[in-house]
């Protein structure tokens, strides 16, 4: 439960920092980087970082979009088949996102496993 955690937190807080460097696929970077360092077990490797970034893309679209009054949002949902709902936007953005930072965690744990078994 304790490494769950710590790789929640790890891997909110170098998304943060490696965002401010790289574009988008940052959180995908921090994904792989904490499942190498937090060995987890089962499903966890993919729902810790899924949970972890699509929280911190729907805080970060959330704060973005309440700035503007949600006008860019509101017309990308239009856009969308999402009857111009800017939530909806918002949970699709972050759902997006977790995918993408779980993926990349499981890759990260198998190339791992890969590792490991090279070196036995």
């Amino acid at each position: 439960m304790k490494k769950n955690i710590l790789n929640f937190i790890a891997t909110i807080v170098l998304a943060l920092i490696l965002s401010l460097f790289l574009p988008w696929w940052s959180v995908m970077v921090a994904a792989f980087i904490t499942s190498l360092f937090f060995s987890l077990k089962r499903s966890a490797v993919f729902f810790m970082p899924f949970l972890a970034i699509t929280l911190l893309w729907i805080a970060h679209a959330f704060w973005l979009s309440n700035a503007n009054d949600f006008i860019l949002a509101n017309k990308i949902a239009v856009l969308l088949p999402l009857n111009g709902n800017p939530y909806l936007l918002l949970l699709l953005t972050g759902f997006i996102g977790g995918l993408a930072a779980g993926v990349t965690a499981v890759f990260g744990k198998q190339s791992l496993v890969l590792i490991k078994g090279f070196n036995q």
